[in-house]
């Protein structure tokens, strides 16, 4: 099994709002419409390997919520600042989980495989609220 990854989706209210954020900034950078998401960090994963055919698991709000299926890892620097980063490909379908509460954190962190959170089917609680998914699942109703 591959290993995943975990970020903080900052600023972003929910899974809606995350497609339009991540389309915008396609745009800005001047992507094509079929072309994969990109996400810049600073620090290159020294896991890279193992990262690639896992995922990036978002936390939107404090709880994770989504995935995207990670293709591969690009480092980059930037003549202007004159700092290195690292560019994560992802696949740019969002994937919804089953609501898990997460603290926060900065950066990006290692996420094993048992500990990521199962893909929603059709019916499980995607056809619900995320509010009131997250809310049954903190009271242990889920």
């Amino acid at each position: 099994m591959a290993l995943h990854l975990i970020k903080l989706a900052v600023g972003v209210d929910d899974l809606a709002h995350m497609k339009k954020v991540q389309a915008a900034r396609r745009k800005e950078r001047g992507q094509s419409p079929r072309s994969p998401h990109w996400v810049y960090t600073r620090n290159s994963p020294r896991r890279g390997e193992d990262l690639v055919g896992g995922s990036l698991y978002w936390v939107i709000r404090g709880v994770i919520r989504v995935r995207q299926e990670l293709v591969g890892f690009e480092d980059e620097f930037d003549e202007e600042s004159g700092k290195k980063f690292c560019r994560i490909k992802l696949k740019r379908t969002l994937i919804q989980t089953a609501p898990r509460a997460c603290k926060a954190f900065q950066g990006w962190r290692y996420l094993e495989p048992e500990r990521a959170p199962p893909d929603l089917a059709s019916g499980d609680t995607a056809d619900m609220p995320p509010e009131m998914a997250a809310e049954l699942k903190r009271l242990g109703l889920l």
